[in-house]
């Protein structure tokens, strides 16, 4: 399932952010994953949970440990990976155009409204059945939910962005003979690109989510068939171990979908403030 936030990129508060209390947020951070680790190890020995059912810390991060040296679990990776960028590839050109072409034009907009609204609520789980029948366990049926997913959420944003265009700066544009191609350099993509990135940002993160679960329920190869193989197979360590490696790659995809943002918004408003808050 899908969801997407529609509101857009919205600055935060302006403060500035001194080193130490840069470090202090670090620390915090560290200090939370270690009381986690704590009572997840506690939950197992103890017998707060059946260990069968919960390995403890200890036994998942060794178990992660071994898999890291093995080629098939990072042929796995890379194959979700693969899933991922591909489908976030498509969703992100295909939403953009598509954006554009129908925030540009007022009788667009609304012909295509209830349709929008019609199909962006629609999970994209629920065309698993539909990606198996056309596709089977291949890449394409993976492809399918991701894009399905990313698509909307990229197509709200830019719509968002189009509609933000100052009308009295247009209409200054309109004026001054500027052609179609050079409003959308210098009018409209400065005020769309805040949005635009705000939803790919969104979006690489329902990427992964939405193509391990294509994975783990289709079957197509990745880091999601890894997991059903290995709970098919009672290997519930390993299983524990995929998912923990499933949860970093996360991480690791929000904070580069981050840098990305800061990057290319370094001259924006809400980047600024965010540097120094």
């Amino acid at each position: 399932m899908h969801t997407v936030s529609d509101a857009p990129h919205m600055p935060r508060s302006r403060r500035v952010r001194k080193p130490s209390a840069r470090g202090a947020s670090v620390a915090l951070g560290i200090v939370g994953i270690l009381v986690f680790l704590i009572l997840w190890q506690s939950a197992s020995i103890f017998g707060w949970v059946n260990s069968k059912y919960l390995p403890t810390a200890t036994d998942v991060l060794t178990m992660l440990g071994v898999q890291l040296g093995e080629g098939r679990f990072w042929v796995a990776v890379g194959e979700t990976l693969r899933a991922w960028s591909i489908g976030l590839a498509i969703s992100l050109v295909a939403g953009t155009v598509l954006g554009l072409v129908i925030g540009s034009s007022r009788f667009l907009r609304r012909a295509t409204h209830s349709t929008i609204e019609f199909l962006r609520p629609i999970p994209s789980v629920g065309l698993i059945p539909l990606a198996v029948i056309l596709f089977g366990i291949k890449l394409e049926g993976v492809l399918l939910l991701v894009v399905y997913a990313c698509f909307w959420i990229i197509l709200i944003q830019v719509l968002y962005g189009v509609a933000d265009v100052d009308k009295v700066a247009e209409d200054t544009a309109k004026s001054l003979g500027l052609g179609t191609f050079a409003r959308v350099r210098h009018l409209v993509w400065p005020t769309l690109l805040p949005y635009l990135v705000t939803g790919f940002r969104l979006a690489a993160t329902v990427a992964l989510v939405l193509a391990i679960t294509a994975e783990l329920v289709i079957g197509a190869p990745g880091l999601g068939s890894e997991v059903a193989n290995a709970r098919s197979s009672n290997a519930i360590t390993k299983m524990y171990a995929l998912v923990l490696a499933s949860g970093v790659i996360g991480v690791l995809v929000n904070l580069g979908a981050r840098a990305i943002e800061r990057r290319l918004l370094f001259w924006h408003a809400s980047v600024l403030r965010e540097v120094s808050a």
